[in-house]
């Protein structure tokens, strides 16, 4: 089957969507389908080998440039090009993305009007390319932010799949007038999508309810780890235990709730010793949040409790994985994919996760850990001292927790299901 895949780049930034995308289109190529995974915006940034294609589409200068000025509207494509080339998109993004919602309402709500909107001269760029060039059996987009091309798509006679990858969390930050616009036109577009998918049940049904679309049409295909390299963590370290935290360094997933609960530890001298290691990308926006941490942990009477080991490539990621007695992530929003916490119990890592999102489905079907009450460090702390007191369940959960991800996490699992579903939807010959 010939599949194009489109994925939304984040630019210098580990993306979960990213790391999804190209995780399951490797797989899908293991299994001898033909699979394009063509960025959009920016080039992909992955962990493990990059499989995405040398084409970019609505590069993210020329979209920005198209929204502020109607000469960009019509510009010669071979200009567009030059300002589309992989090394200008990396230099002009390099640092931080540009993904500040309160300054990019009127672009979300103009890409979701697709041809309506102002960036029309990059649908037909794309459209062209599909009916003339790659000529797929199926489109996959990378989230519903992408669904603005989805319309004209389907005049090609191509079904259109979304995946639902968390873009509320971006959405709600939206001022207004951009936000009440963007719902509207993501109600109506979703109606131009054959299938959704959500990488679990709560995010399906969250979403149902959000597009106001048929619960029917959302289709739930959890996420799979390419598990080379992955075992069971390392015992008997020395140092005590040895809590971590993997995500994006930023408030919404919830650094600082950890440190509170770290401090509520350190008040009881009945905790057997611990640390904190902390990894994850850091944005040049964030970094004074970062450092709001890090002159709070400093004045702990042991400072070197706290470490943050900085962005991780694949190889340090796991040896930070098998590093850890127990994960941490307690995100002040509502988690919609959580791949951090599958990598850990793929390593045998016990995870302590908020309950609500995605974590309480997780929890309950691997076994491989502990919830929380969001937003209370003073429940946190007790759920960390109560595996650091009983290290025998901990080592139980993490080691039920990892068969359950060998058994229904893996990447091979989530390309078969996801094959199947391109077969359904061109069976039934779309919507």
């Amino acid at each position: 089957m010939k599949i194009v895949y489109l994925a939304a780049g984040a630019a210098d930034m580990y993306c979960g969507s990213c790391l999804h995308d190209n995780t399951l289109a490797a797989a899908l190529r293991a299994r001898g389908e033909d699979v394009l995974l063509v960025p959009t915006y920016t080039p992909l940034r992955t962990d493990e080998e990059n499989v995405s294609d040398s084409h970019l589409f609505f590069g993210g200068i020329n979209v920005y440039l198209q929204q502020k000025s109607s000469f960009f509207r019509h510009t010669p494509w071979f200009l567009d090009a030059l300002l589309d080339h992989p090394s200008v998109i990396r230099w002009a993004t390099k640092g931080s993305p540009s993904v500040d919602a309160r300054k990019l309402g009127d672009m979300v709500v103009s890409m979701l009007h697709g041809e309506e909107g102002r960036q029309r001269k990059e649908i037909r760029k794309l459209v062209r390319w599909l009916k003339l060039e790659a000529r797929p059996h199926v489109v996959h987009l990378s989230n519903i932010m992408l669904i603005g091309m989805a319309r004209e798509i389907r005049k090609l006679g191509i079904p259109v799949i979304s995946t639902l990858s968390g873009e509320d969390l971006f959405l709600e930050k939206l001022a207004e007038p951009f936000y009440t616009q963007s719902r509207a036109a993501i109600c109506e577009r979703a109606q131009d999508v054959d299938a959704f998918v959500a990488l679990n049940h709560y995010y399906a049904d969250f979403m149902a309810d959000y597009m106001q679309a048929s619960r029917a049409r959302i289709h739930v295909i959890p996420h799979g780890l390419n598990l080379t390299g992955y075992g069971k963590r390392q015992l008997g370290g020395g140092a005590g235990f040895t809590i971590g935290y993997l995500a994006r360094i930023c408030p919404e997933k919830g650094l600082h709730n950890l440190v509170a609960a770290a401090e509520l530890l350190l008040e009881n001298t009945a905790v057997p010793p611990f640390r904190i290691r902390a990894a994850g990308y850091l944005g040049d926006s964030d970094r004074p949040y970062l450092e709001t941490i890090q002159k709070r942990t400093a004045a702990w009477k042991a400072p070197e409790r706290f470490e943050y080991a900085g962005e991780l490539d694949r190889a340090g990621k796991v040896a930070f994985l098998q590093s850890l007695d127990m994960m941490s992530l307690p995100t002040v929003y509502r988690e919609s994919k959580g791949i951090s916490a599958l990598e850990a119990l793929a390593n045998a890592v016990p995870v302590v996760l908020p309950d609500h999102g995605a974590f309480p489905e997780l929890i309950e079907r691997s076994g491989g850990g502990v919830l929380h009450h969001p937003e209370r460090p003073a429940d946190l702390a007790e759920k960390l001292k109560q595996l650091m007191e009983n290290p025998q369940q901990a080592t139980a959960m993490g080691l039920r927790g990892q068969q359950v991800i060998e058994r229904d996490y893996h990447a091979a699992g989530m390309a078969e299901n996801t094959l199947k579903l391109y077969h359904q939807v061109l069976e039934e010959g779309g919507k």
